[in-house]
């Protein structure tokens, strides 16, 4: 492993165990002045409003791990895809277990900041929606469409 990948590897390792722990000290530090979090719903959460989730108790993690990461560099900024693992309640209803992540890390390695995170459900995972046209769990099989 090279010296940046070595540090992107740090850099994900200290924001993971920051959100997990609710540490909003290191995620000052972490976060982007401009950082932007979608949530697996689309929703939009502001650099404020992702932090103020600990400040506020409203997020608790009892477990919170990536794999299946994969990373490419592009100049200043590091694209990183994984799988995210969580157990934990926000106001108390529970997460959902698996979510796939995408980060959007920038700087230089000296000076990086978590610019992004967007969060989606993965299709066939306990939580997520049923793919339409497909059958399983509140797919029809049919795409939602009618045949009577």
């Amino acid at each position: 492993m090279d010296n940046h990948s070595e540090g992107l590897r740090v850099f994900v390792s200290e924001w993971l165990a920051a959100e997990r722990d609710g540490d909003t000290a290191a995620l000052d530090r972490i976060l982007a002045d401009d950082f932007t979090g979608v949530g697996p719903l689309g929703f939009l959460l502001s650099r404020q409003e992702w932090l103020q989730r600990h400040v506020a108790g409203d997020l608790k993690y009892r477990a919170l791990d990536l794999d299946e990461v994969q990373a490419r560099r592009y100049d200043c900024t590091d694209v990183v895809v994984a799988r995210q693992r969580a157990q934990g309640a926000y106001r108390g209803n529970e997460l959902p277990g698996d979510l796939r992540a995408t980060l959007l890390v920038v700087g230089v390695p000296s000076a990086r900041r978590l610019a992004g995170v967007h969060l989606s459900f993965m299709a066939g995972t306990p939580g997520a929606p049923a793919i339409p046209g497909r059958p399983g769990p509140g797919g029809s099989g049919t795409g939602g469409v009618s045949n009577g």
